[in-house]
């Protein structure tokens, strides 16, 4: 009998590659949308797939959710991007990662305990670290509403685990990207501004300090990651990146040279994008999910932007 898994955030990024990965793997795959059969990413998957409409932050929603998959596994993927929290002050932004985490968590202990959980949690955790690279060690120092709801539902998943002996894991992502991440993110900024230039769509890209470095990988290789670490005897966080950071400018120079342009004739640096740098590099230590789960990035960050170029110039033109 096939295992079943329940997907939060299925329309994202990570959600459809997860589908993908896991309906390969003969799974039957349940998902959890805001509003089911919205996002266009899982168009092509909606004949496979079973697709419900409810909110993470409604514990009736999620229970519900829950009781009609029967789940050997839960993926809680829904988060709103870092952007979306702005400069509110309004403490309910924690509601995003804490009580979206804690409904799921209680769920599973009071209906479904034999369900196995991952939380997608961030890099953002470390805030402004003074140690790099970092890894499951390195103490949370948040500095932003973002990192703070990640590092609270990371903290929540490990009280469950130890506490209620629940199988929950979180992984700690670094960047990761594709040619289905939103136009907010950087690499797809940059990427997706070389194909509209090159198709003479745009005239220019408007970015900030092009010397900032990150860990950037693909987000086929982190989902990968996320089905891993719910198939071990032991549950845990890990750490998932490419330990291998690289700058805008890499980027801006596979991108434009994929399309044969040059991007100093194209890119305006825009003082007011420009953020205060990090001390120590942000960028994975991976040693762990190595040896324990043998994991490791496939995809090299020159062909995913490569890919991503690819992708844009289909879609614009």
């Amino acid at each position: 009998m096939s295992k079943k898994a329940l997907i939060s955030g299925i329309g994202g990024q990570d959600g459809s590659y997860l589908a993908e990965f896991l309906l390969e793997k003969g799974y039957q795959v349940y998902g959890l949308e805001r509003t089911a059969g919205s996002s266009p990413r899982i168009g092509h998957l909606r004949e496979r797939i079973s697709l419900m409409s409810g909110d993470v932050l409604n514990e009736a929603m999620v229970r519900k959710a829950v009781l009609e998959s029967k789940p050997d596994e839960i993926y809680h993927l829904a988060s709103k991007v870092e952007s979306q929290f702005g400069n509110t002050n309004d403490f309910g932004f924690l509601d995003d990662g804490v009580k979206s985490a804690f409904n799921f968590l209680s769920a599973i202990k009071k209906h479904s305990s034999h369900s196995r959980f991952f939380y997608a949690s961030s890099s953002k955790v470390f805030g402004r670290p003074d140690v790099s690279p970092q890894n499951e060690s390195t103490p949370y120092w948040p500095v932003s509403y973002y990192g703070i709801s990640k590092a609270g539902a990371t903290h929540l998943v490990k009280m469950y685990r130890e506490s209620d002996k629940l199988f929950a894991c979180s992984g700690i992502l670094f960047n990761h990207e594709s040619s289905r991440r939103d136009p907010v993110f950087l690499p797809k900024k940059i990427t997706r501004g070389a194909a509209r230039i090159k198709l003479g769509l745009e005239k220019e890209i408007r970015l900030g300090d092009l010397s900032a470095k990150r860990d950037w990988g693909f987000a086929g290789d982190y989902v990968r990651a996320m089905w891993l670490m719910l198939q071990t005897e032991k549950p845990g966080d890990y750490v998932v990146g490419t330990g291998i950071i690289h700058s805008v400018r890499d980027i801006l120079d596979i991108a434009f040279g994929e399309v044969g342009l040059d991007w100093k004739k194209c890119v305006i640096v825009d003082e007011k994008l420009v953020v205060q740098p990090e001390p120590f590099p942000i960028v994975a230590d991976i040693s762990k999910i190595k040896k324990e789960l043998d994991w490791k990035p496939e995809t090299s960050f020159e062909e995913l932007i490569k890919i991503m170029v690819r992708e844009d110039m289909k879609s614009a033109g």
